[in-house]
């Protein structure tokens, strides 16, 4: 009698199969990483290089990666989807070379990733895992938060659009938000764009696409945003023209209108005489999107220029409120990444509004997440003497922020006692960075 065999008691979550793939052009800077965090859990990494001249393609040999060469056409989706074509994975992981997991991520995204198989009704719908990307400066500090698309099931159906800002094409009931890893983007500093000539490159495809297109607002937001970050002569002109055209047009993806808006708004609050016309955009700005935290703190520092203290408090103790419960990166890209922003106009209100305790409160916020803000700490200082706060008094508050015991931390509040016109208390401060010198 033949025994009937046992079925596999294998659990699903066991089969999860990552393939990593990237496509790339003159990354040797960046290849290594691009391929470290990804070689504990990826079974395969697949590079598809797009011309590269530098050491690109033997790193990732070297590293054990699997190179395709893949004539480039001037369109990112033909190169990725050639990419997605190479992987045998039931998962993809499709980053940039400028982009990466930490390792503590990369582990996360493997059990997020075996429950989704463990469980047959997520098994069905979720197809795509939607992200937060960070963009970093040259020295690591967020810049920005956005969602992204960069973890997807590796079907037919998972294929990208678009020669350029190019998106991967699914039904948003497919599409599931994963809040527990974060994509970190490092291609977006100026000095990256000015050594690759990414912005330039860029800047070509999307006059090109234009050509073909000159209507479509959302290559005039992406073009805006090259030439933003370019700079050269006569770029910042250009930009403001589009971002111009963006924000008083309709059909647009939310995402660039609302970057459009914060890129003038940023530009009039930076010029004294532009004060009215940021004022002016806020408002129109927040009838489209009421929502939107960002927008929301420009109104509020509008209103803090405006000598409106009351009204500004309000509106940024609203977008604070907004900002712990935000379910969305969508609703604060800029302050979700630099809440200090927020920290110092509402210290401004507080300060307007001769609000000692919430002073003390958002200034010693502010300068937790970074005590070199003298804009802040000046202030603050002033603040505090001039409502009879003893000297002894400030020393113990600032004591909470600096070592009292370093010459360096001494220096900085000196200087900001000097700017405030507390020069007695500055006079102090340099008598103990003296005295500390000396022992």
């Amino acid at each position: 009698m033949n025994k009937k065999k046992k079925r596999n008691s294998k659990p699903p979550q066991a089969l999860v199969r990552l393939s990593q793939c990237m496509i790339v052009k003159n990354e040797e800077k960046n290849i290594e990483k691009a391929l470290s965090w990804a070689r504990g859990i990826a079974f395969e990494q697949i590079v598809v290089d797009t011309g590269s001249t530098d050491k690109t393609v033997e790193i990732a040999e070297n590293m054990g990666a699997r190179v395709y060469h893949f004539e480039w056409i001037n369109d990112f989706s033909a190169a990725k989807n050639f990419a997605i074509e190479k992987a045998s994975g039931n998962w993809i992981a499709l980053l940039d070379a400028d982009e990466y997991l930490s390792e503590k991520d990369a582990k996360t995204l493997m059990t997020i990733l075996k429950k989704i198989r463990a469980d047959q009704d997520m098994r069905e719908k979720c197809l795509v895992l939607n992200v937060p990307l960070v963009n970093v400066d040259e020295k690591g500090n967020p810049m920005s938060v956005y969602d992204q698309e960069r973890f997807f099931r590796n079907i037919k159906a998972a294929r990208y659009k678009g020669k350029i800002h190019e998106m991967i094409d699914m039904p948003p009931e497919h599409v599931f938000r994963v809040d527990e890893i974060t994509v970190i983007h490092t291609g977006y500093a100026k000095s990256v764009y000015d050594e690759t000539g990414k912005a330039g490159r860029n800047i070509g495809m999307l006059r090109a696409e234009l050509l073909e297109r000159p209507d479509d607002l959302n290559l005039k937001a992406f073009l805006a945003d090259a030439l933003k970050v370019r700079g050269q002569q006569g770029d910042s002109l250009e930009a403001d023209r589009l971002y111009l055209d963006v924000v008083n047009g309709i059909g647009v993806y939310e995402q660039l209108k609302k970057g459009a808006y914060k890129h003038l708004i940023e530009k009039c609050l930076n010029m004294p005489d532009r004060l009215s016309d940021a004022e002016v955009l806020s408002l129109k700005a927040l009838a489209d999107f009421p929502e939107d935290i960002d927008l929301g703190y420009f109104y509020g520092e509008v209103l803090n220029r405006k000598g409106e203290f009351l009204a500004a408090q309000s509106r940024l103790q609203e977008c604070e409120r907004r900002l712990i419960n935000a379910v969305s990166l969508d609703v604060a890209t800029m302050i979700m990444a630099k809440p200090i922003l927020l920290f110092h106009q509402l210290a401004v209100a507080a300060q307007g509004l001769g609000d000692l305790p919430g002073l003390v409160r958002y200034a010693t916020m502010a300068l937790l997440a970074d005590k070199t803000q003298s804009g802040v700490l000046s202030p603050y200082i002033g603040a505090l003497l001039k409502r009879d706060t003893s000297e002894d008094e400030v020393k113990l508050l600032l004591s909470k922020i600096y070592d009292m015991d370093n010459p360096k931390d001494l220096i900085i509040i000196a200087r900001a006692a000097k700017d405030c016109g507390a020069l007695d208390f500055a006079r102090k401060i340099l008598v103990e960075i003296e005295d500390k010198c000396k022992a």
